[in-house]
C-alpha cells in the first residue's frame, strides 16, 4: 500500500514498501523514516519485537517491506507513525555515499542517487505536471504534435553553438530547434507543437544555461506577433494553474512562496517594446543601455524588479536577431519578435517571432551571417509554394521549471544535467 494512504488508516494495520530515508536508534528502540514515491512515514520498532536484531542491520537506503499499526503522533515528521510488527529487508544497502552538507559537485557526481532526495523528487513531480500541462494546452487548442529530426544539416540559432556529429561519411549537427521543420508542417497541419531535446554548445557557466535541454515549441499559420504573444501568455498561465492545482505539497517542500505563483495565475501579463524596456532601465534603475544591444542577464534582472508577473518584450533590434525574424514594417530598425521574461530573476523563458516570408531578405540575412543560402533551399521552397504569414516560439522547459520551483540553478530542473563541464553520469 502507498504511504499516502497512511493518514486515512489510523488504527489499522498496513503493509508498505519503500526505502529507508533516515534511521536513528537507541538501546531499546529504532526509528525509521521510510519513503516511497508519494511521501514519508516514521516507523518504530522496540527491542521486544522478534525482528529487532534484524532491524538493527538495516542501513540507509535499504529497501524494505514494513507491516504495522498506524497511529497519530504529532512528534513525527508527518504527524503519523507506524508501530512495526514485521519488517522484511528486500536488499541491505551498502554504506550510502551521500550524507548531510555535501558539495554541489559531489551531488552531481552521484546524481543517479541524489535523484532519490525529497528535494529532487519534488522538482521532478512538478516537471511532470509542467510537461503534461504543455501537451494538454496545445491539444485542447487544436495543435497537432509534430516531431522533427534531431540530426539537422544546418543551423537555426547561430553556427557557433552547433554540436557537430559524425554521420557515417558525412557531418551533421544536433538540433538547436525544431522550428525550420515546423515551418514546413504548418502548410499541412496549420497549428503544430512539439517537445523534444535541444542542444546548444554555448560556453556559458551561468545558473541559467544547459548544453542539452528540452524545448516546447509551437508554430501556427495565419498568426501574427500579437497572436503569438497572447498564445505564450495563455500557455504560461495554464501551466502555473496546473502546478498550483496538483503540486502544492511539493512547492511547500521546496520552500516556494506560493502566493507569488497565485498572482501569476490571475494577473494580466504586460507587453512592452524593447525601447520601452530601455526607458524603464534608465529611469528606474539608472542603467543607460545603448539602443541596439541585446538585453543581458543583468539588464533582464533589473528590469524584472518592476514586475511581479512575466512580461513580453517585443521589437528587439533587427540587426541582432536571427535570420528568419522579419523587419517590422512600422519600424524597420526592429523585428517582429518577442521574448517572455519571468519575474524574480529567472530571465527569458520564451523566445519567438513572426517568420520572414521574403526570400530576398532571408538570403541577405543568411549571407550576412556567413551562411550559404544554397544550404537552405528546401526552407526557401516554403516561400515559393503557397506561402502565408506564420509565427512560432520556443519555451525552455527547464527555465520554466526553475522559476516555478524557485530553484537556485537550472541544473536541478532536469534529471541528468549536461553543461560545458559535465556530461556524466
Amino acid at each position: 500500500m502507498d504511504i499516502k494512504k497512511v493518514p486515512k488508516s489510523v488504527g489499522k494495520t498496513l503493509e508498505i514498501k519503500g526505502w529507508v530515508y533516515r534511521k536513528r536508534e537507541s538501546k531499546n528502540i529504532i526509528f525509521f523514516i521510510i519513503r516511497d514515491s508519494d511521501d514519508i512515514v516514521q516507523c518504530t520498532i522496540k527491542d521486544d519485537n522478534k525482528h529487532f536484531e534484524e532491524a538493527k542491520k538495516i542501513t540507509m537506503e535499504s529497501s524494505v517491506i514494513v507491516k504495522g499499526t498506524v497511529n497519530k503522533d504529532e512528534r513525527s515528521p508527518t504527524g503519523y507513525e507506524m508501530k512495526i510488527e514485521e519488517i522484511e529487508p528486500v536488499h541491505i544497502a551498502e554504506r550510502y555515499p551521500i550524507t548531510k552538507d555535501q558539495s554541489t559537485e559531489l551531488l552531481l557526481d552521484y546524481r543517479h542517487l541524489w535523484l532519490r532526495s525529497r528535494y529532487l523528487t519534488a522538482v521532478m513531480k512538478i516537471r511532470h505536471t509542467v510537461v503534461g500541462a504543455i501537451h494538454k494546452f496545445f491539444r485542447d487548442n487544436g495543435y497537432y504534435e509534430f516531431d522533427a529530426p534531431v540530426f539537422q544539416p544546418s543551423q537555426c540559432e547561430g553556427g557557433s553553438t552547433l554540436f557537430e556529429v559524425k554521420y557515417f561519411d558525412d557531418i551533421t549537427y544536433l538540433t538547436q530547434s525544431w522550428q525550420l521543420y515546423a515551418e514546413a508542417a504548418v502548410f499541412a497541419l496549420e497549428k503544430v507543437y512539439n517537445m523534444g531535446p535541444t542542444f546548444r554548445a554555448e560556453r556559458s557557466k551561468t545558473s541559467r544555461h544547459l548544453s542539452e535541454f528540452w524545448m516546447a515549441e509551437a508554430e501556427a499559420a495565419w498568426m501574427d506577433i500579437e497572436g503569438l504573444a497572447q498564445l505564450a501568455k495563455d500557455e504560461v498561465r495554464f501551466i502555473v494553474k496546473e502546478v498550483l492545482k496538483h503540486n502544492r505539497k511539493e512547492l511547500e517542500l521546496l520552500g516556494r512562496d506560493i502566493s507569488k505563483l497565485e498572482v501569476v495565475a490571475e494577473k494580466p501579463f504586460p507587453t512592452i517594446t524593447y525601447t520601452e524596456a530601455l526607458n524603464i532601465l534608465e529611469k528606474k534603475e539608472g542603467m543607460k543601455v545603448k539602443w541596439g544591444k541585446d538585453l543581458r542577464t543583468v539588464e533582464e534582472d533589473r528590469l524584472m524588479k518592476h514586475f511581479d508577473v512575466p512580461i513580453v518584450v517585443t521589437n528587439y533590434p533587427k540587426e541582432i536577431m536571427a535570420f528568419y525574424k522579419p523587419k517590422d514594417p512600422k519600424d524597420e530598425k526592429t523585428a517582429l519578435c518577442m521574448d517572455m521574461l519571468a519575474p524574480e530573476g529567472y530571465g527569458e523563458i520564451i523566445g519567438g517571432s513572426q517568420r520572414d516570408t521574403d526570400i530576398k531578405e532571408l538570403e541577405k540575412a543568411l549571407k550576412k551571417m556567413g551562411e550559404d543560402p544554397k544550404n537552405y533551399e528546401w526552407y526557401m521552397d516554403l516561400r515559393k509554394y503557397g506561402s502565408v504569414p506564420h509565427s512560432g516560439y520556443g519555451m525552455g522547459v527547464e527555465r520554466v521549471v526553475s522559476w516555478i520551483c524557485g530553484l537556485e540553478s537550472i541544473r536541478d530542473a532536469i534529471p541528468f544535467p549536461r553543461t560545458q563541464r559535465r556530461f556524466k553520469p
